[in-house]
C-alpha cells in the first residue's frame, strides 16, 4: 500500500487533481478534555480523473470508514486513508478513477486542543478565581490542518460554512456573523453565515467567557472587542482606532471592508502580536488593550499601529492573497506602511512616520548580515514559513514600499493601488502583479528597479565626496563584517544641498556616477561650511557614507539646528552601522553624538539611547578601562534632556515626551548614575505601599523598575522580590512585560540565573518568556550556561516556531569573542534544526561581527584621550 503514496512525499505543494470551492465544517470542542470531534464536506471540482485525492492534515485522527466522496448521486467510499505526517498531507485513495467535475468528500475526524499557541488550541484564564481554559485558533502560515482537514495553500480560495457546538454560557465567534443557535440542554449548536471567498489560513473560531464593548463605523459595520470578562473598559481605545480605521481604508483602497462584522478579541496566550484573521482578528492583550491608569503612552502607541496594521490586511491580504509564502512580504510590508498611514491620520501629534525610521533601522541591520535574505524567499516546506516573518519582510518591506511610494508620488502610488485590489479581489497576487499596475499608473519603470530591491538580498551604501563641483557617488553592497558584497542596485538618489530649498534627485543605476550640483553650489550663499545630504528624509533603503570634509560640516549643521529630525536619525544611523563594520572609527562615531547633546526629538534621542547601550558593552569588551568614562560620557550626554523634562509629567505635555522620559530615565539608571537609582528607589518605595500613587505613572515604571534591579545583588534581593511581589498581583499583561523586561538587567550572575529560571516556571506564559532574556553585560555567561541545560527542555516546551528562535538570538547574539562563537557552533551541531538554521547562522555571524569592531576598537589611535575628553568635558 505504502508504495503508491511515494509519489506524494516531499513535495512543497499540493497536487493540483482537485480543487477546494467550499467547506461544511461541524467542531465540538470539550474544554475540560481538551480534545475536539469534527465533520467536514468539502465541495471540490475535480480536475483530472484520479484514483487518489492529497490534501493537508496534521496531528488529527481520521476514521477511513468515515471518509466518502459523492459525486452526481454515485458513493464512492476509500479504499484507504493514510496520514503521512512528515509531510502534513492526507492521502485518500479510491478503487476506482473519480469522474472529472463537481462533487463532495466528507470525513469525520477528531484532535486536541493542543499548548502550542498554533492550530487550535487552548488558551487559560482565571474567572472568578478558578482556572478555565478557552479553545482558539492560529492558522497561519500552516496550521489550519491541525483543525480540519483541507487545502492548506493561500491560493487554494474557498467559501466556509461554519457550525459550532459548545456549551451554552460560552461565546463562540467565527468569522461571520451567527445565523441561528439553537440550545440544547447545556449544548448549543451556533450556525454562522457563509464566509466569502477566503484562504484556509484566515479561517478562525474563539470559544471561551469574554465581555465586549461595541460601536459602529460611519457606514454602519459594527466593530467589537472582546476581551476577557471584567476587562471591556479596556477594549475602548482599540475600538475607537478600529472604528475610524475602517472608513480610512476604505477611502484609500477605493474598496468597501467585504464582510457584515468586525471583532477583534484578546487571547491571553498568543504566540504573535495579533492575527488578522478575516472579520475576527486575534491579538494578544498587550496589543489591544488599553488601561488609563496602568498603560504606558508607549502602549497606545503599540495598540494603535497594530490594530491599523491587521485592520490594513482586510484589504491587503484576506480579500487579495499572496499566490504563496514567497510573496509573504507582499502582506506584511503593506501591512505594515499603511498602519503608520492610518496612526499619522488618526494620532498627526505623534510624527509617526518619523518613528517609521525605527522599522527601518531594524531591516537595515538584519540586511547588513551575510545571513540574511531577499525580500522573495523560495519556499519549499512549510517547516520554512516561520522564519521568515522577520523583519526582511516587515520591515524592509514596508521601508521599499515607502521608498517606492516616495520615488512615484503619493497620488499616482495610491491610484495604482485601488486599481491592484480591484482587479485582485477575491483571488491571488504575486509580486510582479503589484510592480505591473504601478508600472501602467506611472509609465516608470517599477519591476526593473523594485527587482533589485526584493530579489537579492541586502542594499548599498552609497560613498560621496565633491569633486570640482561634481558630487562622485560610489555603491558597494553594505555589510556589517566589513566585507564587500558583489550587489549593484537602481538607487533612487536625493540630496539637498546647503538647505531643503536647493534639492536634486537622479536614479544611480551604475556602480559608481558623478553627479554634477554646480547649480546647487552656486546657489547657496555659505560657500565655506556648506552641507551635502544624501537620501533627504531617509526614504531611501541605503545607507550614506560622507568624506571627512563633508561629515565635519553635517556635524556643524546638526550643531547649529538646520536639519530635519529625519535626516538628523539618518546620519546618526548610518554613522554607528559604519563604524559598527569598521568602516570608520569609533572616535568619530563619539563626536558625533555629542553633536546631539541638545536634540529634544523622541526618534532621534531614542536611537542614540540604544547605540549608547550598545558601545557601552563593546568598549566594555574591548577597552575594560575605558568602561567608566564612557559610562560617564553618556550620561553628562543625557543629563541635559533629562533635567529639560524632569520626573513628573507636564500638563499637557506631547505623547513622544512621555514615552521620552521614561526611556532617559532608564538609561540613565542603567550606566550607574546614582542620583537618578536614588530618586527611582524613593519613588519605588511610595508605591510599594499605594499602587495608585502619582508619583510611579505608567511611563515611568520600566525605568524604575529598572534602577531598583541596578541595587539587588544575593546579600541584598529586597528589589528583586518586591518587583515578583507586583508581578504577580497585577492581571495587566503590560504591566508584567514591563517587570520581566527590567529583572533581567540586574548585574549579580547569581540573580540572572533565577531570573532565567523563573521565565520558565507556569507563572509567566510562555509567550512572555524572551521578555526576559535580554540579560545584563554581567549575565551573558550565566544566560548561555542556563540556555545550555535547559534546551531539551526549552526546545520541546516551543516546538518549532518563531519563540523558539528569540532564546538563540537574545542570548548568543550579545557576545563578541572568535572563541565563543566557536563554541555556539560545537553546541547547536547536533541539535540543529530546519526551523532554527536561520537564526543560528544570524546569531552566531552577528558574534564575529561583534569580535571583529572589538580587535578594530584595540587598535584605534588615541580612543582614550578622545573618550576621556568627552567624559570630563564642560558644558
Amino acid at each position: 500500500m505504502e508504495k503508491n503514496y511515494d509519489q506524494f512525499k516531499g513535495q512543497s505543494r499540493l497536487p493540483k487533481f482537485a480543487v477546494p470551492k467550499r467547506y461544511d465544517l461541524k467542531l465540538k470542542p470539550d474544554l475540560v478534555t481538551c480534545k475536539f470531534v469534527g465533520a467536514v464536506d468539502i465541495s471540490l471540482d475535480v480536475i483530472s480523473s484520479t484514483k487518489f485525492i492529497v490534501l493537508n492534515a496534521a496531528e488529527l485522527s481520521v476514521d477511513r470508514k468515515a471518509v466518502h466522496f459523492k459525486s452526481s448521486n454515485k458513493v464512492f467510499e476509500a479504499l484507504e486513508v493514510g496520514l503521512i505526517e512528515e509531510d502534513e498531507i492526507l492521502v485518500v485513495e479510491f478503487g476506482e478513477s473519480l469522474p472529472v467535475g463537481l462533487g463532495v468528500l466528507s470525513m469525520a475526524f477528531e484532535g486536541t486542543l493542543n499548548d502550542r499557541m498554533k492550530g487550535f488550541y487552548r488558551s487559560t484564564y482565571e474567572h472568578n478565581g478558578e482556572k478555565r481554559n478557552m479553545a482558539v485558533t492560529q492558522f497561519e502560515p500552516a496550521d489550519a490542518r491541525r483543525c480540519f482537514p483541507c487545502w492548506d495553500e493561500p491560493a487554494c480560495k474557498a467559501t466556509f460554512k461554519i457550525t459550532l457546538e459548545v456549551p451554552s454560557e460560552l461565546v463562540a465567534l467565527s468569522n461571520m456573523p451567527v445565523e441561528e443557535e439553537k440550545v440544547t440542554g447545556n449544548l448549543k449548536t451556533v450556525h454562522y453565515q457563509e464566509s466569502p471567498i477566503m484562504s484556509t489560513y484566515l479561517v478562525a473560531i474563539v470559544v471561551g467567557l469574554f465581555d465586549y464593548v461595541e460601536d459602529h463605523t460611519s457606514d454602519g459595520i459594527p466593530v467589537r472587542v472582546y476581551c476577557q470578562v471584567g476587562k471591556a473598559n479596556q477594549g475602548n481605545f482599540a475600538l475607537h482606532v478600529a472604528v475610524k480605521t475602517l472608513p480610512l481604508f476604505k477611502e484609500y483602497f477605493a474598496a468597501p471592508y467585504s464582510l457584515p462584522k468586525l471583532d477583534m478579541i484578546a487571547i491571553p496566550d498568543f504566540a504573535a502580536g495579533a492575527m488578522e484573521n478575516y472579520g475576527l482578528v486575534t491579538y494578544r492583550e498587550t496589543a489591544l488593550l488599553y488601561d488609563d491608569k496602568h498603560s504606558a503612552a508607549a502602549n497606545k502607541q503599540r495598540v494603535a499601529t497594530v490594530v491599523a496594521h491587521e485592520l490594513a490586511h482586510q484589504w491587503f491580504g484576506n480579500l487579495v492573497t499572496m499566490e504563496w509564502w514567497t510573496h509573504l512580504w507582499l502582506n506584511e510590508g503593506f501591512a505594515t506602511w499603511v498602519s503608520y498611514l492610518a496612526t499619522d491620520s488618526l494620532f498627526p501629534e505623534w510624527k509617526i512616520w518619523t518613528q517609521f525610521l525605527e522599522e527601518a533601522t531594524e531591516g537595515l541591520r538584519l540586511d547588513g548580515l551575510a545571513e540574511s535574505h531577499p525580500i522573495e524567499v523560495d519556499i519549499n516546506h512549510a517547516g520554512e514559513i516561520d522564519e521568515i516573518f522577520d523583519a526582511i519582510s516587515y520591515r524592509k518591506g514596508a521601508s521599499v514600499i515607502r521608498m517606492l511610494q516616495s520615488y512615484l508620488g503619493p497620488e499616482s502610488f495610491q491610484r495604482a493601488l485601488a486599481s491592484y485590489i480591484k482587479r485582485y479581489a477575491c483571488s491571488n497576487a504575486k509580486t510582479e502583479d503589484l510592480w505591473s499596475v504601478l508600472q501602467e499608473e506611472s509609465g516608470e519603470p517599477v519591476n526593473k528597479l523594485m527587482n533589485s530591491w526584493t530579489k537579492q538580498q541586502g542594499y548599498p551604501v552609497v560613498s560621496v565626496k565633491i569633486n570640482d563641483q561634481k558630487l562622485e557617488c560610489e555603491q558597494t553592497q553594505f555589510l556589517l563584517s566589513g566585507s564587500h558584497g558583489d550587489g549593484q542596485w537602481i538607487v533612487p538618489l536625493t540630496l539637498c544641498c546647503g538647505s531643503y530649498e536647493a534639492r536634486k534627485s537622479f536614479l544611480m543605476q551604475e556602480k559608481s556616477e558623478a553627479l554634477d550640483v554646480k547649480d546647487l553650489l552656486c546657489s547657496s550663499s555659505s560657500k565655506g561650511n556648506l552641507w551635502i545630504k544624501v537620501n533627504v528624509e531617509q526614504t531611501g533603503f541605503y545607507r550614506v557614507k560622507y568624506d571627512d570634509e563633508l561629515s565635519a560640516r553635517l556635524r556643524y549643521a546638526i550643531e547649529s539646528k538646520v536639519l530635519s529630525t529625519n535626516d538628523k536619525y539618518g546620519i546618526l544611523d548610518d554613522s554607528y552601522a559604519l563604524s559598527m563594520a569598521c568602516h570608520q572609527s569609533l572616535s568619530s562615531l563619539l563626536a558625533l553624538m555629542a553633536s546631539f547633546r541638545e536634540e529634544l526629538d523622541y526618534t532621534v534621542l531614542s536611537n542614540l539611547i540604544s547605540i549608547s547601550y550598545k558601545v557601552s558593552r563593546i568598549v566594555a569588551e574591548a577597552v575594560p578601562d575605558l568602561q567608566n568614562h564612557i559610562k560617564l560620557f553618556f550620561i553628562n550626554l543625557f543629563q541635559f534632556s533629562a533635567e529639560r523634562l524632569g520626573w513628573d509629567p507636564k500638563e499637557g505635555e506631547s505623547h513622544l515626551d512621555a514615552m521620552l522620559r521614561g526611556e532617559l530615565l532608564n538609561a540613565l539608571a542603567a550606566f550607574g548614575h546614582d542620583e537618578t537609582i536614588n530618586e527611582a528607589i524613593r519613588r519605588f518605595h511610595i508605591f510599594l505601599d499605594d499602587r495608585n500613587t502619582a508619583v510611579l505613572p505608567p511611563d515611568l515604571r520600566k525605568a524604575v523598575y529598572v534602577a531598583v534591579m541596578q541595587r539587588v545583588n544575593k546579600s541584598d534581593r529586597s528589589g528583586f522580590e518586591a518587583l515578583l511581589r507586583i508581578y504577580r498581583e497585577t492581571d495587566l499583561s503590560q504591566e508584567k512585560t514591563r517587570i520581566l523586561g527590567a529583572l533581567a538587567s540586574c548585574k549579580d550572575p547569581e540573580i540572572i540565573l533565577e531570573i532565567l529560571n523563573f521565565l520558565l516556571c507556569s507563572e509567566v506564559r510562555s509567550q512572555d518568556c524572551v521578555f526576559g532574556l535580554a540579560v545584563s553585560f554581567e549575565g551573558r555567561e550565566t544566560a548561555w550556561k542556563w540556555l545550555k541545560e535547559k534546551w531539551d527542555h526549552i526546545h520541546k516546551t516551543f516546538g518549532s516556531g518563531f519563540l523558539l528562535t528569540r532564546f538563540i538570538s537574545a542570548t548568543v547574539s550579545p557576545f563578541s569573542s572568535y572563541e565563543k562563537a566557536k563554541e555556539v557552533e560545537e553546541f547547536f551541531a547536533s541539535r540543529t534544526k530546519p526551523y532554527i538554521a536561520r537564526t543560528l547562522k544570524q546569531s552566531i555571524e552577528r558574534v564575529h561581527i561583534n569580535a571583529n569592531w572589538v580587535q578594530s576598537i584595540q587598535k584605534e589611535k588615541n580612543l582614550s584621550e578622545a573618550v576621556t575628553e568627552l567624559a570630563y568635558r564642560k558644558y
